[in-house]
């Protein structure tokens, strides 16, 4: 609490709130770019339904790999810079964000999918208006999970000199400053907790009633209303 608390922390280049946002930056970078990649893949397949043992496959093996050792490899490849971790972050990114696009289309309701295809809808209105629609909770899921992963783990880009919290953490044990590293995690923690929150409450603001997934075929005009009879 005394290093949370001492003069200059929350001001200057090296102050918590600068590390934050370059913190969020490195994350938001890296969401962005797995999302761009493994969201429509995840669509496509989960609508075709090919390739979803690929998916469970590519998916698992993307998890085990380890995030150090990756970021180490890419170093070696491209040299330091913002690059190598940011591809690191996209490979630890794309698996949770690849499963729940997936699972969400796959899993869309087949009586409501099917009632599309007797409509006349082609597929790719069928995928993105029907589809795509159910599988928002999933999708978001998917989302969150893998941002609040790269948040945890973005703390890598200070081992190749970056900013972000993480440089708390690699300062501090370079230094044996416990405090410091102790202090830069309970940040990354308390960071973690508030962007779950802030992506738990714009997924409710976002994810579609069960009204607005009901397929309603337009009635003509000429058609008249169906009345109910009169009873004595």
């Amino acid at each position: 609490m005394e290093w949370l608390g001492a003069p200059g922390r929350w001001s200057g280049d090296d102050g918590i709130p600068v590390r934050v946002l370059e913190h969020l930056g490195y994350t938001a970078l890296a969401v962005l770019i797995a999302a761009v990649i493994a969201l429509p893949l995840g669509a496509v397949i989960g609508h075709t339904r090919r390739g979803g043992l690929a998916v469970v496959g590519v998916a698992n093996g993307l998890r085990a790999l380890p995030e150090l050792g990756v970021l180490v490899l890419f170093v070696l490849l491209l040299g330091l810079g913002l690059l190598a971790p940011t591809l690191a972050l996209v490979l630890l990114a794309i698996p949770p964000m690849l499963a729940g696009a997936y699972s969400g289309v796959a899993g869309a309701d087949g009586g409501a999918v099917d009632a599309a295809r007797g409509m006349g809808m082609r597929e790719r209105q069928i995928l993105l208006q029907v589809e795509v629609p159910a599988a928002v909770p999933l999708v978001l899921g998917g989302v969150r999970f893998a941002t609040l992963q790269v948040i945890a783990t973005a703390t890598i880009a200070a081992y190749v000199g970056l900013g972000g919290l993480g440089r708390y953490i690699i300062d501090g044990f370079a230094l044996r400053d416990f405090p410091q590293m102790l202090g830069g995690a309970l940040v990354v923690a308390v960071l973690s907790i508030v962007v779950e929150l802030v992506l738990q409450g714009l997924g409710r603001l976002v994810t579609p009633g069960p009204d607005r997934l009901r397929l309603r075929p337009a009635r003509p005009e000429s058609d008249p209303v169906p009345t109910r009879e009169a009873r004595p």
